[in-house]
Order: C-alpha cells, then structure tokens, then sequence
C-alpha cells in the first residue's frame, strides 16, 4: 500500500495478538516496523520473524525516542495498541484502575504528546489507537476496562478533530471479541458477550488497511457494532435496558 510503503512504524503491544498482526501486515506492506512489547522475548520472536527494523521492549508509555532512534530519526505510523484489560466494578483496587487509566489511556497521550510537534512541522504523521467496542458500547463485568476505553476513544476523537486539516491521520479500531489473550482472560462474560462472534487477530489488520485505503477515522472490525453504537445513543434507556439483560444473564449463569 502505497500510504505506509517504506514508512517508519511503531506497534506496541506487537507480542501477540492484534498488535503482532498489525506488526505483520504493516511489514508486509512495505513499512520498515519496530515492534514494542513488555514481553522482550516475545517482541524479539515477531520482529525477527517479519524482519522488523528492531525489538524495542519495555513500557509503551517510553518507546517512542527509542524506536524513533531505531527508525533513523522518524515514525511515520504510531499504533497504541498495548492494552489491559482489566475486569471488576466501582470496587475494583486503586491500583487495577490507575494501572487501566496509565496503560489505555495515558500512554496513548504520552506517544501524542511526543510525535504530533514532529508531525504538524512535516504536515503529515499516522495514530492508530486499538480502541474496542467497549470505548463505544461497554462491556459488563469490566469497569475499569469500559471506562478507560471510552477514554481511549474520546482522545482519538479529539486528536483527529483538532489536526486533520494539518496533515494528522487518526484511526480508532473498534473491534469485539477477538481471538486473543486479553479474550482468553475475559471468563464467562468475554464467552457469553465476545466469543461467539469473535474474529481472528488477521481480520483487526484487514480492517483497518481497508480503513487506511478509504481514509475513515472509525474502524469497526465487526460491522454490527455501528447498529449498536447507533442504538446506544438514539435510545439509551432501551438500550441499557437490553445490556442489563446481559448483567442478568451473566450473573445467573456465574
């Protein structure tokens, strides 16, 4: 693809899942990828195998300086993908949501904060943000989870209204249940909720080259997710009400 051949990439969260298949087809496409992931063995697995320009592990809240040195001074392409996913309600430790809020939120800010001055001086730069449905919809069982998301997507949102007329591109990938970890670790509300329509890692890629190739801001893997989303705010007491129904599903199968 034209947009993202010989471009400088950075996927974080690229030791698995939709982060290693974004990893994939962005090398395959052309771009020269640097692949981030706390796990240092597992980012080191995919970048050899995609022939990534280097494995930057650690935190995704500090790889950008690293990888932008990597990629010869600059990234083209951001994709905060690195995510958790966090379950328990309004009760949940302090420390599971700080931990939610620094990982699906901040560090999506921190890679802004660090990458846009570059990007508005050249008039051109990329952000993908791995959002979820549950940054448009919910999901039950997994409050801090649903809230950070929201705020995952509501950043994505404001980056691409306040830059596109200067150059910025801002993708928000929204899919449901796919085939990841993070789905495994979901329980019996991912297996009641996710599981039935998920989707594999390969189809997140798919989705958003497509979304690339029509220059849409909204990615949705899972096509039904813009009825929902669109249920959620022209009726949200029925749609609650239909989401409640869920909860009550869900608890007396627990």
């Amino acid at each position: 693809m034209e947009a993202v051949q010989g471009a400088g990439v950075v996927v974080t969260g690229a030791g698995g899942g939709i982060g290693a298949a974004l990893a994939r087809r962005f090398a395959a496409e052309g771009a020269r990828v640097v692949v981030n992931d706390l796990d240092a063995e597992r980012a080191k697995a995919v970048a050899e195998e995609i022939g990534a320009v280097a494995a930057v592990p650690g935190d995704a809240s500090a790889v950008v300086e690293e990888a932008r040195a990597a990629l010869g001074g600059t990234v083209d392409v951001y994709c905060a993908n690195a995510g958790v996913g966090s379950g328990g309600s309004e009760a949940a430790e302090e420390a599971v949501w700080a931990q939610a809020w620094d990982v699906n939120v901040m560090a999506h800010v921190r890679a802004a904060h660090a990458l846009v001055p570059g990007w508005l001086e050249r008039g051109h730069g990329r952000f993908v943000s791995t959002v979820s449905a549950a940054g448009l919809l919910t999901m039950i069982g997994a409050a801090p989870y649903s809230v950070t998301k929201h705020g995952a997507y509501a950043f994505a949102e404001w980056l691409s209204l306040t830059y596109r007329h200067r150059g910025i591109k801002v993708h928000a990938i929204c899919p449901q249940g796919v085939r990841t970890d993070m789905l495994d670790a979901t329980g019996s509300a991912g297996d009641l909720v996710l599981r039935p329509t998920a989707i594999d890692p390969a189809d997140v890629a798919d989705a958003l080259f497509r979304g690339i190739e029509e220059d849409r801001f909204l990615i949705l893997p899972h096509p039904e997710v813009a009825g929902f989303y669109q249920a959620r705010a022209t009726d949200p007491d029925r749609w609650m009400t239909n989401m409640n129904h869920l909860q009550r599903t869900w608890e007396a199968t627990g």
